[in-house]
C-alpha cells in the first residue's frame, strides 16, 4: 500500500519503513540456500517462521525451523484469524502466523518470507504492500539438473514436478522483480536481493505493510 503525500522518512532524517519481502519460485530453484546465505550475511533481517501441525523432525527447533502446534492449537490460530494464509497439506496444517510478521515490522527490521508460487499469489491480495521477488533458475536445463540430482523421485514423479515447475515459471509476470539464480553463482542472486531492498527503501513514496 502507498499513501498519497506520505514521503519517505529518510527525507526528514528518519529511518526508512521496514519492508516485507516475499521470495518465491519453482521447486528446486534454491530458495532455501538463498535465505540461508542472506542469514549469514545480514543479521538485520527478520525471517518469517511458518507454523505447522506436524510433529518436529529430528534436530528441528520450535520457533527456528517451524512453530509446532498440535491440531487443536493450530485450529485455534485459524479461529482467531491469526494466520495470513494456511492450507492442509498431506494431513497436516501449514500456515504463516501474523505474529511472526508483526514481530519483525515492530522491530523495524525488513521481513523476509519464503513461500511457494501459489501462496505468493494469495499473499499479494492480502498484503499488497509486500515486495514480491521471483527467484528463477539460470535456465530450465539447470533446474532439471538440480531436481534430477536429488534422486528421490520416480521418473513419473519427476516428469510431474518439471511440468509443475514450467507452470510456476509462467507466473513470473505477477511479481515485482525477477532474480536469476545461476548455477554456482548464489552470491550474485543474494546481492541482487539486497540491491532490490536498498532501492525499495529509497522510494520517495514508500510502501507500507500492515498485518
Amino acid at each position: 500500500m502507498m499513501i498519497e503525500n506520505d514521503l519517505n522518512p529518510l527525507l526528514q532524517g528518519g529511518q526508512a519503513y521496514p519492508l516485507m519481502v516475499v521470495i518465491s519460485g519453482p521447486s528446486g530453484v534454491g530458495k532455501d540456500a538463498l535465505l540461508l546465505r542472506l542469514r549469514e550475511l545480514d543479521e538485520a533481517f527478520h525471517f518469517v517462521v511458518t507454523a505447522t501441525s506436524r510433529p518436529p523432525r529430528p534436530n528441528e527447533q520450535h520457533g527456528v525451523d517451524y512453530f509446532f502446534y498440535d491440531k487443536a492449537g493450530f485450529e485455534s490460530l485459524i479461529e482467531q484469524q491469526e494466520l495470513v494464509e494456511w492450507a492442509e497439506v498431506y494431513g497436516h496444517y501449514k500456515g504463516i502466523p501474523k505474529q511472526s510478521i508483526r514481530a519483525g515490522l515492530d522491530s523495524q527490521r525488513n521481513v523476509i518470507m519464503r513461500i511457494d508460487v501459489q501462496g505468493a499469489a494469495t499473499l499479494k491480495g492480502l498484503i499488497p504492500g509486500a515486495v514480491q521477488v521471483f527467484l528463477a533458475p539460470g535456465s530450465m536445463d539447470e533446474l532439471k539438473a538440480r531436481l534430477a540430482g536429488r534422486g528421490t523421485e520416480s521418473p513419473e514423479q519427476f516428469a510431474r514436478r518439471m511440468h509443475h515447475a514450467e507452470r510456476e515459471m509462467a507466473q513470473v509476470t505477477a511479481f515485482d522483480y525477477v532474480v536469476f539464480n545461476h548455477e554456482e553463482r548464489l552470491d550474485d542472486a543474494v546481492q541482487q536481493i539486497r540491491a532490490i531492498i536498498m532501492a525499495e527503501q529509497q522510494r520517495v513514496r514508500p510502501r507500507h505493510v500492515t498485518v
